[in-house]
């Protein structure tokens, strides 16, 4: 358990490390306007990217769901099975469990939050 949660405190890193390299690639003064423009789109745009999942299980008294999920992206997670807190607690009334659902999650605080959330058509 120790080496595992080294490894994930390391990769973790890793993973901070390569966002913040990317952010601050490449752009010379003049391009530092275009990087900006294109991080507030994306920024706007992140929700609208929707991530497959699964419900498994929902405990509305904690603000937390459990989803079996496609790849998050803009978190540089893999395809897992995870517990998520919701930003809007009524996010948990409108599924219940083994609903597929269209989600964002992003890191609200520090936690891997779910930002929004559909049931999938």
């Amino acid at each position: 358990m120790n080496a595992f949660s080294k490894l994930t405190i390391a990769i973790a890193m890793s993973a901070a490390a390569s966002i913040a390299t990317a952010q601050e690639s490449g752009h010379g003064s003049h391009g530092s306007h275009d990087a900006h423009a294109v991080h507030s789109g994306s920024q706007a745009a992140a929700p609208a990217e929707l991530t497959d999942g699964e419900v498994k299980k929902i405990d509305k008294e904690a603000g937390k769901i459990t989803l079996r999920h496609g790849e998050l992206k803009n978190l540089n997670m893999a395809a897992m099975t995870m517990v998520f807190r919701v930003k809007d607690p009524a996010m948990l009334d409108q599924v219940k469990v083994g609903n597929k659902v269209k989600f964002a999650a992003d890191r609200v605080n520090g936690a891997v939050t779910i930002v929004q959330l559909a049931t999938a058509q």
